[in-house]
């Protein structure tokens, strides 16, 4: 089986709503999945999950959370090759460019990205049911 984590961060609430989805989509196709924050999540950990999701909205000038999320998820970044990562997170301004150079920060790095997802806003009932299907893909 295999054992996925889903890691976020989320200040209004919109990020975290993909991240239960993501984790319903795991685990509603068999494999093992465990949420975590950001602050929960010990990058040490990662070499014990086959998959990971990271999600994290836009902040300031379209970029990750510098105090919580940033610091991990860069700790992380030299333990990803060979996983399967997806990313996500919801912006309320501009064009969701700050998932454009995440990714690309994620693909210099050679991460093996399997999808992105980003959602202006409050996710609706399409977001959620793609967060699900972001999840499903995960575990495939």
């Amino acid at each position: 089986m295999k054992k996925i984590a889903v890691v976020y961060w989320s200040q209004t609430g919109n990020t975290e709503q993909m991240a239960m989805a993501v984790l319903e989509g795991i685990r509603s196709s068999g494999a093992d999945g465990t949420v975590f924050t950001a602050s929960e999540f010990n990058p040490d950990e990662t070499v014990h999950y086959d998959a990971i999701a990271f999600g994290c909205p836009a902040m300031g000038a379209e970029e990750l959370e510098g105090t919580e999320f940033e610091p991990i998820f860069s700790s992380c970044e030299s333990k990803l090759n060979g996983k399967k990562i997806a990313l996500f997170g919801s912006y309320g301004w501009g064009t969701g460019e700050w998932m454009d150079i995440w990714k690309d920060r994620c693909i210099r790095s050679g991460t093996d990205i399997a999808a992105t997802l980003i959602c202006n806003y409050e996710p609706d009932d399409e977001i959620l049911n793609k967060c699900k299907a972001l999840g499903s893909a995960l575990a495939g």
